[in-house]
């Protein structure tokens, strides 16, 4: 899946013009309940504001007046992070080590034309949906030899017990000649049979857990 297939849309995105004045973004920020908006300029993604970012530019400024500040500086003196977005063509998984400091991640295009929003959220659901954690289950873990064709053995096992999947994952081993495996199938009688011939065929179970 690609990030703009999760991303809400630049038009119902929160999103600040560059030269919107601060006063305005944080009655935004507050009357919608977020921390953070991406910054604009004729469309570009140019940075990020935050009540964060805002109330560090205050203290940091030579004006002690409050209201004066928030009325006559910008969003364009003030944001921070132009770097932070992602292109709209990237997988989805790419998004998740990108968040920092944020709860949201602007999404644009290759030239930096702002699409949308990722938040860390809508990842999160992602990676639920993933691993099929909002669905009951048996989830079984093993490890598996690096090896062709292991994964195809797989699917004729699961095939031949009639095995429904809700999901499956692979992730890396320490040793490097083997892989984890998290299987999640629906709950059934065969269960202890599939484990069993799982064993047979070279595959160390490590856990067997209804979820």
């Amino acid at each position: 899946m690609f990030v703009k297939g999760i991303m809400k849309p630049a038009h119902k995105s929160y999103k600040a013009q560059k030269g919107e004045v601060l006063k305005d973004i944080l009655e935004v920020l507050e009357e919608n309940d977020i921390e953070a908006m991406p910054v604009v300029d004729n469309g570009i993604f140019v940075g990020m504001v935050s009540k964060g970012i805002i109330y560090r530019a205050f203290f940091k400024s030579e004006n002690s007046d409050k209201d004066a500040f928030l009325n006559e500086t910008t969003a364009g003196d003030v944001c921070e992070h132009p770097d932070y977005y992602i292109h709209d063509e990237e997988v989805f998984e790419r998004t998740l080590p990108l968040f920092k400091g944020f709860p949201v991640l602007a999404v644009t295009d290759s030239n930096r034309k702002f699409q949308g929003l990722v938040t860390r959220f809508d990842v999160i659901e992602q990676f639920q949906s993933a691993f099929g954690t909002k669905k009951k289950g048996v989830r079984i873990a093993f490890t598996s030899e690096e090896s062709a064709g292991r994964i195809e053995r797989l699917g004729n096992i699961i095939k031949s017990h009639h095995e429904n999947v809700i999901s499956l994952a692979t992730f890396d081993e320490t040793d490097k000649l083997a892989r984890r495996i998290v299987l999640k199938v629906e709950k059934n009688d065969n269960i202890k049979q599939f484990t069993k011939k799982l064993e047979k065929e070279g595959f160390r179970i490590l856990s067997v857990k209804e979820v």
